[in-house]
């Protein structure tokens, strides 16, 4: 039986390697996470790459957009060194390394079982696209049963559910807009979740009261937090019956989950 909750790798290891890349995979995974969690874009030429933002001026430097990039140029780009830069106090040197390409990441996970959540970034005109694309390569990759696809454009969801409804799927929830009664009951979040066919929600962790966790549950989804970075959540995780969750530091998290699982071993 796996631990709870699972500890997943926010964009890889980030706080010590630059976000989604292999770099920063292989240390979450070292660190004992259970998955990662990463994001995917197309580039110009319809290349599904790992990247959060939409353009390259925090990670690399430039002011170039995703989505006007092909992939060969993408892979130019040394995010590596920029993360030297941005983080001096760093003992590792990540020279060289580049955007991954979803195909990459998914071929470095075949060798291990963990998790992998995909976040879409998706607007309305590319949803059906980049849905169709991820379903492609999760289609021929033999990871595919351990991928859950999560997005905030919760249509984006539902494309996916009706290309492939086997593929995992959780809608992404933040705070924004959410005041009123219905949402803060959690009910509100679980209805939109539900609607679009996901098995899993994934909250922003100011939305994770114990009020929409039980409400979470109840329906049947499974609840996963984000991004946390404090240990104090993996004793709340526990005790409210969340899945998994998403953290910048893996390894401080696995350290202190595993501290509280030996301690009540003692008990």
């Amino acid at each position: 039986m796996s631990p709870k909750p699972l500890i997943i790798g926010h964009r890889g290891a980030s706080a010590i390697a630059p976000e989604n890349t292999l770099a920063a995979f292989h240390r979450a995974v070292d660190s004992g996470a259970d998955g990662i969690e990463f994001d995917v874009r197309l580039t110009r030429d319809e290349v599904p790459v790992v990247i959060h933002d939409d353009n390259l001026k925090r990670t690399g430097f430039r002011p170039d957009k995703v989505a006007e990039l092909s992939y060969a140029e993408i892979r130019q780009v040394d995010v590596g060194s920029c993360f030297n830069q941005t983080h001096p106090s760093n003992n590792s040197d990540f020279s060289g390394e580049r955007i991954p390409s979803l195909e990459e990441v998914l071929k470095l996970f075949e060798s291990n079982h963990a998790i992998l959540y995909l976040e879409m970034k998706s607007d309305p005109l590319q949803r059906e696209q980049l849905a169709q694309i991820c379903c492609d390569h999760l289609n021929g990759s033999p990871v595919k049963n351990r991928v859950v696809v999560e997005c905030f454009d919760l249509l984006g969801i539902a494309v996916v559910n009706a290309i492939d409804p086997s593929i995992r799927t959780a809608a992404l929830f933040e705070p924004r807009l959410m005041t009123t009664p219905l949402f803060t009951s959690g009910r509100g979040l679980v209805e939109q979740a539900l609607t679009v066919g996901a098995e899993e929600i994934a909250l922003h962790h100011r939305l994770a009261s114990k009020s929409v966790v039980a409400t979470a549950k109840s329906a049947g989804l499974k609840v996963v937090v984000w991004t946390v970075d404090s240990t104090d959540w993996i004793q709340r995780a526990t005790s409210m019956g969340v899945s998994a969750l998403i953290t910048n530091d893996p390894g401080m998290m696995v350290q202190q989950r595993r501290a509280l699982s030996s301690m009540q071993n003692k008990l």
